[in-house]
């Protein structure tokens, strides 16, 4: 019961800054929308395994509210964006690793907060379903183990190379 209410006001909050921050930008209209029902398509720069539901403003130019699905075992390799983003789980099981910091076990109402070039590397066992809200135009920059920036191609090959970790419940 606690946990549940831990999450309830987890989501209010999330709820409460995206509001202040739509509401201080511009006049928009009421929006509402489900991951059951979403239009995902998958997006250049992002493994094909990872798709995207636009819910509000537009990721190339601005502060954004996107959903994310990554299929069963899809895995976005370490990498940094220049905007703020922060993350809601929706659905699914996996895990979001982050350099300097304890990782995320991906499970319903998990939240992250991740600053300006804060390198991370989310994979899912199970379809995983996130909220992903950017505070400004959304880039995606892939940096090898040691945080050096290498090419897209250059991180889709180590993802696809590297060892799948034991299975989580």
């Amino acid at each position: 019961m606690m946990g549940t209410i831990r999450v309830g006001a987890l989501v209010l909050a999330l709820w409460a800054v995206a509001a202040g921050r739509a509401n201080a930008a511009d006049e928009r209209q009421m929006t509402t929308a489900s991951p059951r029902i979403a239009k995902f398509t998958t997006v250049p720069g992002l493994p094909s395994c990872a798709t995207v539901a636009m819910l509000r403003g537009n990721p190339r130019t601005e502060a954004s509210v996107v959903f994310v699905k990554l299929a069963p075992d899809c895995r976005v390799p370490w990498h940094w964006h220049t905007a703020n983003e922060e993350i809601l789980v929706v659905s699914g099981a996996g895990e979001l690793a982050m350099k300097d910091g304890k990782p995320l076990q991906f499970q319903p109402g998990a939240y992250a907060s991740l600053p300006s070039h804060h390198a991370h590397e989310a994979h899912c066992f199970t379809t995983c379903v996130f909220t992903s809200i950017a505070d400004g135009a959304f880039d995606i920059h892939y940096v090898d183990e040691a945080g050096t920036e290498i090419s897209e191609e250059q991180a889709m090959k180590a993802a696809v190379g590297k060892a799948k970790p034991r299975r989580r419940p």
